[in-house]
């Protein structure tokens, strides 16, 4: 998958040096569809075959941050920003998944101590 688009990802040579405009190929979007059509159709099939438990939570949300990122990387352009514009983007959302991750460990052992406590009765 990642070559494809990588090699979809390439401009086209046909502009001269001097162009600011650059287009690309009607290839990339077309394999870009093709994927997102291929893990949609793995995600409903996780449905269709009833996968159940952490099986399933897991290969949705890998099917879904795939057809994310391809969407961001070709739809958005992300694939050829600049490095501090991609963290500028990027870098917000995963510090806030880390905050959520500490807090959720936060709170089951806050639950876990006051379960003790109650239960023993002081």
């Amino acid at each position: 998958m990642a070559q494809a688009v990588a090699a979809a990802m390439q401009p086209a040579s046909t502009a001269t040096p001097h162009d600011e405009h650059k287009e690309h190929p009607i290839k990339l979007y077309l394999v870009v569809w093709a994927w997102l059509f291929v893990l949609s159709t793995f995600s409903y099939l996780v449905d269709y075959f009833h996968v159940q438990g952490y099986l399933r939570w897991t290969l949705i949300c890998l099917f879904m941050l795939l057809k994310a990122g391809l969407i961001v990387a070709v739809f958005m352009h992300m694939a050829w920003e600049r490095l501090t514009l991609i963290y500028a983007i990027l870098m917000p959302p995963i510090a806030v998944m880390i905050f959520v991750w500490i807090m959720a460990i936060e709170s089951d052992y806050t639950h876990w101590l006051r379960a003790l406590f109650f239960a023993t009765g002081m």
